[in-house]
């Protein structure tokens, strides 16, 4: 009796389902021929779930959905999505470019439990490389049912991780790990009531999601009397840059100007930039303004118990010796050290890349850098060593190497299509070539121009061209 013949190696296998590898689900699954695969061990999408605080709001525009910056006839755009919900003319009426958190994530969900090339509760258990005569240059990827505990394999070409990132816990605090009333803000939703009867509750973090979990906070205790703490090692609670021309550093073009720079300046840039992707939206600390404001009308504005203090850096964190929790700081400008005690804090402290536990097998065969990161091309293709010729692309973990825009929805689905132009050899998504009016790389010196003349200005194709030096 004939065996029955093992499926063809997927095209495409993706680890992980978060918006970015939904994206290049979505961007894939019209493609004709194209053999895609994507999982998660989760058994449903959920999208910072713990964040989906009331009221709180996209800081991008809606444009920045799954695919419409590079294909707004997909189906799976946010637009067909209202349509598929009656709601366009609500969104129509509502006037509003920045979506509702929650309403994005509602989107991912709908697009999720409709594409066909997307699996959940199936874990990526272990990835190998595994050429066979069969099938050509392939990995195996052990897939394993998260409800069954049942294994199965499947073969693919190339793997595209999108594992998304995780919570920082910073080393001061990690005393306090396990601690019921210290969590990091990715739970907050979820832990929200183990702050109940704390009469003293402090938010580290200056970032979004710190302005949001100490709004909330503000909301749900008016004049109850519990102290509100707001602590940052940032001087400043600035607001996050959003000028129109600002906003050109999340563009393609700026993308390749990053990606051409020496190593090290690449790190020094991220850690500077952080007014531009680490910073709380202008308009979430003025609510917060304005909720102070409003809340100590007819009183003076020292009787409120909140304390917002900005440039101060928690060195140590330990649970008290009468109850509560201890926080060393120290005062950036000053250098003077105090003991701050409180009842409940809640680490706004940011999130950082991870790497899947199923990459271990392949991570002898990754040429790394000198700090154990990825090496990434401007296709998003990882670095290998000879004897892997599959494609690895990596989606939000080359911060690094790829900039400020790295984390950004509005590149998702420009990042989604160069993967898959990169997979298939081909163009299946026509990308523009020129995206930022801003020129970021110096124009070319001409070979032999006197100092004395005037040099000629590049076009702006030049400054292009210019920017993908060193690619």
């Amino acid at each position: 009796m004939d065996t029955p013949a093992s499926p063809p190696p997927y095209d495409l296998l993706g680890v992980g389902i978060g918006p970015f590898n939904l994206s290049l689900a979505a961007l894939a699954e019209p493609v004709p021929g194209l053999r895609t695969l994507f999982c998660d061990q989760r058994p449903e999408f959920r999208w910072h779930h713990g964040m989906l605080v009331d009221g709180a709001r996209m800081q991008v525009p809606f444009l920045a959905d799954l695919v419409s910056l590079v294909d707004p006839t997909n189906p799976w755009s946010f637009l067909n999505y209202l349509r598929d919900q009656e709601r366009l003319f609500p969104f129509y009426f509502a006037e509003r470019f920045q979506l509702p958190r929650r309403e994005y994530d509602h989107y991912c969900r709908w697009a999720a439990e409709r594409l066909a090339n997307c699996r959940f509760g199936t874990e990526v258990t272990a990835l190998h490389w595994a050429p066979t005569a069969e099938d050509g240059p392939c990995y195996r990827a052990e897939l394993t049912d998260t409800a069954t505990g049942r294994r199965s394999f499947v073969r693919a070409r190339n793997l595209a991780l999108g594992v998304g990132t995780r919570p920082v816990l910073p080393e001061a605090f990690a005393p306090l790990a396990g601690h019921p009333r210290a969590f990091h803000s990715a739970d907050y939703l979820d832990r929200r009531a183990d702050l109940t009867g704390a009469r003293d509750v402090t938010v580290v973090g200056s970032g979004q999601s710190g302005a949001e979990v100490f709004l909330d906070l503000l909301r749900r205790h008016g004049d109850d009397g519990v102290r509100l703490r707001w602590l940052t090692r940032s001087r400043a609670l600035a607001p996050m840059e959003y000028s129109k021309l600002g906003l050109e550093h999340f563009t393609p073009d700026y993308t390749r100007y990053f990606h051409s720079l020496p190593g090290p300046v690449r790190d020094t840039l991220v850690d500077a930039q952080w007014q531009l992707h680490k910073a709380a939206s202008a308009e979430t600390l003025a609510e917060i303004h304005d909720h102070l404001y409003e809340r100590t009308i007819g009183r003076p504005i020292d009787t409120a118990p909140v304390e917002i203090t900005p440039g101060t850096a928690v060195t140590d964190a330990r649970p008290g010796p009468c109850g509560g929790l201890e926080l060393r700081c120290r005062h950036t400008d000053s250098g003077a050290e105090h003991v701050l005690r409180t009842e409940a804090v809640v680490l706004a402290t940011g999130y950082r890349a991870a790497r899947p536990a199923a990459l271990e097998p392949l991570a002898p065969l990754i040429d790394w850098d000198e700090a154990g990161r990825y090496r990434v091309d401007l296709d998003h293709r990882v670095a290998t060593r000879p004897g892997l010729a599959g494609g690895l692309y990596v989606q939000n973990a080359e911060l690094h190497t790829h900039g400020v825009g790295t984390p950004d929805l509005g590149l998702g689905a420009h990042r989604a299509a160069v993967i898959l132009n990169a997979v298939t050899g081909r163009t299946v998504h026509r990308l523009p070539g020129r995206t930022a009016w801003t020129g970021f790389a110096p124009p070319p010196a001409p070979a032999s121009t006197p100092f004395e003349q005037t040099p000629v200005l590049p076009r702006p194709q030049e400054l292009t061209r210019a920017a993908t030096v060193g690619r």
